[in-house]
């Protein structure tokens, strides 16, 4: 069984550069399980990232290089006993450290493994051009790579590429660099996948970390079951454009420079309607993900973001998507999960979930 990490902080494409990962490896007959860790207790990109012929597991309420290990070696275990995969491509969330997961599986035990070379995404409109604005936990994800992948070149001025290069080879002139766009299958993708059919090689790394304490990221999930019978797939972009827009204009009044990333999807009957925003500069990035039949109409809502408290990134969440929500007249109801974290235990054990149900009928 080959492991791949593909890391990268919040909002770098993970996500779209694994699902076509994904695809190529299974449309050349391997058989790949994608393992997908969200930092918020409700997973999203699972749903995303699953297909009929690759087998998909999330791992939420955590990272999984400090506190979910457990989680992480569990699954691999079933997976290995169950799906038996040539290939499992872990995406951990977007503050972990790459190295200190692969750390974490080579004791666990499982038989006949490997590792491909760690990928760290990196999207260069989101940093400085100086190495040492890089905020700590981001120069490890960065240092701790054997490629480091120049993603969104498809949209990136020339010259902000060059700048986030040179940056790159400041900080770990040993990684080969490469420039992608993971919307795309051209020869810069076909290169990534070469590199990773050779084996990886263990890095040094800097010693255990708490990714979650390091990042300062304040994180808030939910899941809204929506009551309605004509909610169209027009109506779901338009909903998500709006609230996306409103949620980055209030973050941008508290920290103008924030980033992170903000996921928000509605999922209809035979379509899901996905949307994001990552930064305080980047507009909300909006698609449709066909070919999907769910069996209710639901919002889920996933946001990890730098420099703004719990609780305001809670209230201007909350605020604008429940406001909205009663003014279209839709009902809802909200479930949200909290972990109530011991600053004294980091292990899987050291959080204790806290389950919460909101009801909102048109009536009210």
């Amino acid at each position: 069984m080959k492991v791949m990490i593909i890391g990268g902080f919040l909002g770098s494409g993970k996500t779209t550069t694994i699902q076509r990962i994904g695809k190529q490896l299974s449309d050349a007959g391997k058989k790949t399980a994608i393992i997908v860790n969200e930092i918020g207790e409700i997973g999203l990109d699972g749903d995303i990232l699953t297909s009929p012929d690759i087998v998909t597991e999330e791992l939420t309420s955590g990272c999984i290089c400090c506190t979910l290990r457990i989680s992480m070696q569990y699954t691999l275990q079933t997976l290995e006993e169950k799906f038996a995969p040539d290939i499992v491509i872990i995406e951990p969330t977007g503050i972990a450290f790459p190295g200190q997961i692969r750390e974490e599986i080579e004791t666990m035990g499982l038989s006949k493994l490997s590792f491909a070379p760690i990928v760290t995404l990196v999207d260069p409109g989101r940093f400085g051009t100086e190495a040492k604005e890089i905020p700590k936990f981001i120069e490890t994800q960065i240092k701790e790579a054997e490629i480091l992948c120049i993603n969104k070149i498809d949209i990136t001025p020339e010259e902000t590429i060059l700048a986030a290069k040179k940056m790159l080879c400041e900080i770990n002139p040993e990684a080969r660099i490469l420039r992608i766009s993971a919307k795309y299958k051209d020869e810069q993708f076909e290169k990534l996948l070469l590199h990773l059919s050779v084996p990886g090689f263990k890095k040094h790394s800097e010693g255990k970390k708490n990714s979650i304490e390091l990042s300062e990221v304040s994180v808030y999930s939910a899941r809204y079951t929506l009551e309605l019978l004509d909610f169209n797939t027009e109506e779901s972009v338009h909903f998500i454009e709006e609230n996306l827009q409103i949620i980055q204009d209030r973050f941008r009044e508290i920290n103008p420079d924030f980033v992170g990333h903000v996921k928000l999807s509605v999922k209809l009957p035979e379509t899901t309607v996905k949307g994001s925003v990552t930064s305080s500069k980047e507009m909300p990035q909006v698609e449709l993900l066909p070919d999907r039949e769910n069996k209710k109409t639901e919002l889920r809502l996933l946001s990890a973001i730098t420099k703004i408290s719990e609780h305001e990134l809670t209230e201007i969440i909350e605020d604008t998507l429940e406001m909205n929500l009663r003014k279209s007249e839709i009902a809802f109801e909200k479930e949200v999960h909290k972990h109530k974290h011991n600053a004294e235990n980091h292990s899987e054990h050291g959080y204790e979930q806290i389950c919460r149900i909101d009801l909102y009928r048109k009536d009210e």
